[in-house]
């Protein structure tokens, strides 16, 4: 049996922009054909079906997502520093037209609420580890004094991710970048306050 011969990362990539772009419901097979260059017995061979696909489309986000995270903090002398740049490239992703304008893994959690048991558990994978991300931040901020213990880091990182949600929402209506940076920059201060 032959192993598949393409490079993995760049398919799921093709796939999470089609499915941004469409939906998932709407992407058809032909769809992730034009967008990744396999033919669809491909797909079915390395992922077994689009779902499988889907599934490993949102685990590359993720993981592509993590792997981005530190580099908001690269070169800041401050961690709140760190925190306001993954706000300000968040406008920039929210004002863009590409498929970084939407979160994949909103995106499929509002798509496919009560879905099958493996797609909601990749999703809530994700929405998990960007939250703990935050907390993480949060931990370090307040113990290198950057904000006070008035709130916990959980507290903190719940306002975080209901702000990035409304921030999200909001631009799809309003995506004129001066606004969208002036509620960042609020949500940053609410946060930090």
């Amino acid at each position: 049996m032959r192993t598949a011969e393409f490079d993995k990362e760049q398919v799921l990539r093709a796939a999470i922009a089609a499915f941004v772009d469409k939906g998932y419901n709407k992407t058809s097979m032909q769809d992730l054909k034009k967008a990744t260059g396999l033919h669809p017995g491909s797909i079915y061979c390395a992922f077994e079906n689009k779902e499988g696909l889907l599934i490993a489309a949102l685990q590359q986000y993720n993981k592509d997502r993590t792997g981005e995270f530190s580099g908001y903090f690269d070169g800041e002398p401050t961690i709140l520093g760190g925190l306001k740049n993954y706000l300000m490239q968040t406008v920039t992703n929210c004002t863009s037209s590409g498929p970084e304008r939407v979160c994949f893994s909103q995106k499929a959690l509002s798509e496919l609420t009560q879905q099958t048991p493996a797609v909601e558990a990749v999703i809530a994978k994700n929405m998990a580890d960007w939250q703990r991300g935050f907390i993480e931040v949060f931990e370090k901020a307040l113990a290198a004094g950057e904000v006070d213990n008035t709130r916990t880091p959980t507290q903190r990182t719940q306002s975080l991710v209901m702000g990035i949600y409304g921030l999200r929402t909001f631009a799809h209506t309003h995506p004129t970048t001066d606004i969208l940076e002036e509620l960042a920059q609020q949500l940053f201060e609410d946060v930090c306050r």
